[in-house]
């Protein structure tokens, strides 16, 4: 069975837990380095990224998330999660936030593109090699560029913004401005699932 980690330090890791049990993986909760061992993939929930990236330093994650990319360890990052693999993050009020990140996508994302907790939204979007989904924005950010190796493959037209980034893919991770569990969209868990090494 594919042993799939989920990091469980802040924002909304059961939801990811509960939908993979579903797609027939074993889920991890992963709250320290010793977590990480002898995973197929990994999965970087919604949540609050500040806080989720100043938890992966103080626990010493990130070396080891790290060599996991590196290794070609499927890696999925959900809203803040997207946030924390981009190379490039802005706030749309504050600017650069010099937050800490992991910094493994070629990518540029914005916070909060979409505005506050009241602006969230569902929709539904086309995605490259997945096909229809539905999705969920909640203070979502969304994906300004990618360059490199990284390319983006879904976007939602906004009716006040016009169209974003909502997904990017580089080798064998992802990042998503939206949060699949939420809509139980299990065909994107299906997608993610079929990138690990058999």
């Amino acid at each position: 069975m594919v042993r799939v980690g989920v990091l469980s330090l802040q924002g909304d890791f059961l939801e990811h837990l509960e939908i993979l049990k579903e797609a027939g993986a074993e889920p991890v909760k992963v709250k320290s380095a010793a977590d990480l061992r002898g995973l197929d993939a990994l999965v970087i929930p919604g949540g609050e990224s500040t806080t989720i990236g100043s938890l992966i330093r103080a626990r010493g994650l990130e070396g080891p998330i790290r060599e996991l990319a590196d290794s070609g360890v499927p890696i999925m990052g959900t809203c803040a999660g997207a946030i924390l693999l981009a190379k490039k993050v802005a706030d749309r009020v504050v600017g650069e936030t010099g937050q800490p990140t992991l910094g493994l996508m070629d990518v540029a994302v914005i916070r909060n593109a979409f505005g506050r907790q009241k602006d969230s939204f569902v929709t539904e979007l086309d995605f490259e090699g997945v096909g229809r989904v539905r999705a969920a924005f909640i203070r979502a950010p969304a994906i300004a560029e990618a360059w490199g190796s990284a390319r983006i493959v879904s976007y939602v037209e906004h009716p006040r913004l016009g169209r974003l980034g909502a997904a990017a893919l580089q080798g064998s991770m992802i990042a998503l401005a939206f949060h699949p569990e939420i809509t139980s969209e299990k065909k994107i868990y299906d997608f993610f699932l079929s990138k690990v090494k058999k």
